[in-house]
């Protein structure tokens, strides 16, 4: 027994001696690890607040049909991009074209008449000074001619009334932008002549206009940055979630006149270009609207920071070169890049920039400014 509990002994012994080498080793490793750090860059930036709103077309026409008739004919792929005077539909004229024809047929009616009149009251004129014809007769035939030249004039403009009808069968795109498929299909018959009847929308998407509301607070300080030049509300960013990573600009081109009383805010819009016809109306939108400039912002490297139960954080290194876990409080991104810290951080402090992983609160570490 004796010989046995010696060798166990032995056998602790050595174990403890190993293991407090390695733990010597492992905090000699610690002491020595090696991390980036950089001080936070303090500079003048624009303060941002999110609103949210919603995107309209810059314009969207409804077109409608003027005239009964079957529809037989549809000239566009539903989605495309139409141009202002394309053709888009057609309505059966044919009674159409019959009126426009008996119009221009009861005109040339009305111009012989006239011809016939004009040579009538001429020849009256020249018998009454002959003493042939009374001067009555004279008054008669130069009221028929009178008549007959009105009559004329009625029936030019029954003729420019048949045509312009006839013309409405004819469907056509009041401006360029790109068309929404039908609500009816080729061989309804349509009722457009006691009230239009809408075909499709064309939407002119090259710009859209974001649509969103600020409370009457937020928007007085809009009033006074513009009024001051303060900050430049030509350049307002405009994000749309996931689905379209790009963030867009856009410049702000409508205030309202008035605060809706029941809300207390404001509606603005803000003009956007869309090249790429990417943002469609409808679209969910988050407009950043400038609203104040902080000339000491201080801002660290987005990546830097760190998310926990408590909330954000980074590790602070401090003059004795241990890292100290510091929660801070963070404000927007700038730049892409750069997230604004609005407390927690010193400027003067320096903080872990890379392997983050790596380290951990009360660490010892070889600081590296990069």
């Amino acid at each position: 027994m004796r010989k046995i509990y010696t060798i166990l002994v032995l056998i602790m012994s050595l174990v403890f001696i190993s293991c407090s080498h390695g733990n010597k080793e492992n905090i000699q490793a610690e002491t020595n690890l090696s991390v980036d750090v950089s001080r936070p860059v303090v500079d003048s930036v624009v303060i941002h607040k999110s609103f949210p709103g919603y995107l309209t077309a810059n314009t969207s026409l409804d077109i409608v049909a003027r005239v009964n008739g079957y529809l037989d004919g549809k000239y566009f792929n539903d989605g495309d991009i139409v141009e202002k005077g394309e053709v888009l539909f057609h309505i059966e004229d044919t009674q159409y074209q019959d009126k426009l024809q008996q119009a221009e047929a009861q005109l040339q009616t009305a111009i012989a008449t006239n011809a016939y009149a004009t040579k009538h009251y001429e020849a009256m004129k020249k018998a009454a000074l002959s003493d042939a014809v009374s001067q009555m007769d004279v008054i008669q035939a130069e009221s028929a001619m009178n008549e007959s030249k009105a009559a004329i004039e009625s029936a030019k403009a029954a003729v420019q009334t048949a045509r312009t009808i006839l013309s409405y069968c004819t469907v056509k795109s009041p401006i360029r932008g790109r068309v929404a498929a039908p609500t009816v299909t080729i061989g309804n018959y349509i009722s457009g002549d006691g009230s239009p009847f809408k075909l499709t929308t064309v939407y002119d998407d090259d710009i859209v206009n974001a649509h969103f509301s600020v409370n009457d607070n937020q928007y007085l300080a809009i009033i006074d940055n513009l009024r001051s030049n303060k900050v430049d509300y030509s350049n307002v960013p405009v994000q749309f979630g996931d689905s379209i990573t790009s963030t867009y600009t856009g410049e702000l081109a409508y205030i309202a006149p008035n605060i809706v009383t029941n809300t207390g805010t404001i509606d603005m819009k803000v003009n956007i270009d869309n090249p790429e016809g990417k943002l469609k109306a409808g679209m969910y939108a988050l407009i950043y609207m400038p609203v104040a400039t902080d000339n000491a912002a201080i801002m660290v490297k987005d990546m830097s920071i760190g998310t926990d139960q408590l909330g954000k954080y980074l590790y602070v290194v401090n003059d004795s070169n241990k890292v100290v876990y510091t929660a801070i409080e963070t404000g927007e991104l700038v730049n892409d890049s750069m997230r604004i810290v609005t407390k927690g951080l010193d400027p003067n402090q320096c903080y872990v920039t890379k392997a983050l992983l790596k380290v951990r609160s009360g660490m010892t570490v070889n600081p590296v400014f990069k």
